[in-house]
């Protein structure tokens, strides 16, 4: 049996992002055992086979330096005889540890992540704007140089009832549809201004025929879910009060999402729930849309400076307004109500 080491170690869109990929080529290639090495945290984005391992490290506080990734490579190469590594994140931890690899060696594919087209997407003069190849296009196509075509075509994960002790949080799912709010980001350049998304939020509640939950993690995104959530008794922060495994199970659940361009799409996509995503610096044609997401569900403001930013990372040219931000909350608001009901609400 042939068998693969797979490294995608951060971060969590990206990781999440592999999870079709890799569930593909192991449901495709029965001959080959895959062992993904990631954040420890990630390992429910991965579907259970017979010929999947998930191998948690946390290379950043556990593994430091040189030594450290020498330690790690030991300890997979104690571990299993891999012959064939695939690196999906191409980043100088990742080119250090297959170094060691090759070294021993293992045959390496790495990542084409086409820094060249994004830097001349992303630049603020003569853009060159189209749409760039899908990340996980570029996922497989590595897995396809290694000898393992594949045609990721099918969700990954499969949805399951929810406990009774989400559901103590939830109510039923009866009458009412669902639709999560996840309104961070990592970045300024991603997070749609909360004055608009509390508006939005607003007007999503004062739909009785929906039930809004607010999802994000930390101390201050939990203080900001809290103020969603006085707005309406319809309304319910989830940050702080469940286990991640459990947030991940309830969006499998919900009638569709409005996320920034973050995990969050991505996670939903695991499922196959419908994202309406909101963008700003960043923009689909870098190729990071959620995982069977449409394009059409993309909502984002033409602008000639966008993109400016593959990951949202940059100070705005024109300040700190981010005008590429300003997308009116009607129009979201209008959008989901066409996913969920299939109509755009009344007047």
């Amino acid at each position: 049996m042939r068998k693969i080491l797979v490294i995608r170690l951060s971060a969590m869109g990206d990781a999440a992002m592999t999870s079709p990929v890799v569930d593909s080529v192991c449901r495709s290639h029965a001959d080959v055992h895959v062992t993904m090495l990631s954040d420890p945290m990630f390992e429910p984005f991965f579907a259970r086979h017979p010929n999947f391992r998930f191998v948690g490290t946390d290379i950043r506080r556990q593994r430091s330096g040189l030594a450290g990734l020498w330690r790690l490579f030991r300890t997979l190469s104690k571990t299993d005889d891999f012959d064939t590594v695939i690196d999906l994140h191409d980043v100088l931890r990742t080119k250090v540890l297959r170094a060691f690899f090759r070294l021993s060696g293992r045959k390496v594919y790495v990542i084409n992540k086409g820094r060249s087209e994004k830097k001349a997407l992303t630049r603020l003069e003569n853009k060159v704007k189209v749409q760039l190849k899908p990340t996980i296009e570029r996922y497989a196509d590595v897995f396809a140089a290694a000898g393992l075509p594949t045609v990721v075509d099918t969700y990954p994960l499969k949805r399951a009832g929810l406990p009774d002790s989400l559901l103590a949080l939830t109510g039923h799912h009866d009458g009412v549809r669902w639709v999560g709010i996840s309104p961070f980001a990592q970045h300024m350049g991603k997070v749609y201004p909360l004055d608009k998304m509390e508006r939005l939020i607003e007007m999503l509640c004062s739909d009785r025929r929906l039930k809004v939950f607010v999802f994000g993690g930390g101390k201050h995104e939990k203080a900001i879910a809290q103020t969603f959530e006085k707005l309406s008794d319809n309304c319910v922060s989830m940050v702080g009060k469940v286990s991640f495994a459990e947030e991940m199970q309830l969006m499998s659940h919900l009638d569709c999402m409005v996320s920034m361009d973050s995990s969050a799409m991505h996670i939903c996509s695991l499922f196959g729930t419908r994202v309406i995503s909101v963008w700003g610096a960043t923009h689909p044609y870098a190729g990071f849309l959620g995982y069977r997401q449409s394009p059409a569900d993309a909502m984002q403001l033409d602008l000639p400076c966008r993109p400016c930013s593959i990951y949202g990372n940059k100070p705005c040219a024109s300040g700190t307004k981010y005008d590429c931000l300003q997308y009116p909350p009607e129009g979201i608001a209008a959008h989901v109500h066409e996913a969920v009901f299939g109509q755009r609400p009344k007047q």
